[in-house]
């Protein structure tokens, strides 16, 4: 399939008063949504919190950090766990697609309080090099050697992936590799105790991702109904050229050197 493939066609064209009282009707619903989202937002704020009783050192472009260090100096800090491995030729597609839209979001949070830290068990000269390749300037540290991805339900053993199933997204659920996307917060207090606030995973992380913001605009939206795996589309932004295609037959492809065990389960 090529991209632009799909065509609508027989939709439906009236005069501007019908279609202004046709968006007036949906944007009382967009309303509504917004108001409901608000009050999620809210709850998720209310959530209760857990205290981070272990400790975590990471290896990170200034040495050793623990994971009170990648506060650097403010109260809240956002993990995100990106798909890379150790042995890995390269990142996770799909977390490449989101964390194109972190930069520009760095300067911002910590005007708000906030540090934003990309975290993968991959070692840290293999980070460096793909983020070198991707020209991302974000933090990025590796938690080789460590719990952390284990802990927060991001990466597996070959254990728990023998057993069939492993525990991703609060459910038991059969998954394709040993590591997989997610979100954490954090909150550190005046007395430098850590506790863990909220962890998101699988399409709870859209939410980070401006391009399909954009895309649920367009006519043709994320246009990803008839491909077998819905991110089957996305390329790291170095690899989409002239000879683009999409194959909707195609599933999900694990990176080179990833260990493949059975078939993602529910991504929902």
């Amino acid at each position: 399939m090529n991209p632009g493939e799909t065509a609508i066609t027989n939709h439906q064209v009236v005069s501007r008063d019908e279609w202004t009282e046709a968006r007036k009707t949906l944007l009382a619903k967009e309303k509504e949504f917004t108001r409901q989202r608000d009050e999620i937002s809210r709850q998720r704020r209310q959530l209760p919190w857990e205290k981070v009783e272990k400790e975590y050192a990471f290896d990170g472009p200034d040495g050793r950090e623990t994971l009170a260090d990648l506060f650097d100096g403010h109260s809240q800090l956002i993990v995100y766990h990106f798909m890379f491995g150790p042995g890995w030729e390269e990142g996770c597609r799909s977390c490449s697609f989101l964390s194109d839209h972190i930069d520009g979001a760095i300067a911002h949070l910590k005007a708000r309080d906030v540090t934003l830290v990309v975290v993968s068990r991959a070692p840290l000269a293999q980070i460096e090099a793909f983020k070198k390749r991707m020209g991302w300037n974000f933090k990025w540290v590796s938690s080789f050697g460590n719990d952390f991805n284990f802990d927060y339900h991001v990466s597996f053993t070959k254990d728990e992936m023998a057993k069939g199933k492993v525990n991703y997204n609060y459910v038991e659920q059969e998954f394709g590799v040993e590591e997989a996307p997610g979100t954490s917060v954090f909150y550190r207090d005046a007395s430098g105790n850590i506790f863990h606030t909220y962890s998101a995973y699988a399409r709870g992380l859209d939410m980070l991702i401006g391009t399909y913001n954009y895309l649920d605009l367009v006519p043709k939206g994320r246009d990803e109904d008839r491909l077998a795996f819905t991110m089957a589309w996305v390329r790291h932004h170095d690899r989409y050229d002239d000879g683009y295609t999409v194959d909707s037959k195609a599933g999900y492809t694990a990176p080179e050197g990833a260990s493949v065990y059975a078939a993602a389960g529910d991504n929902s």
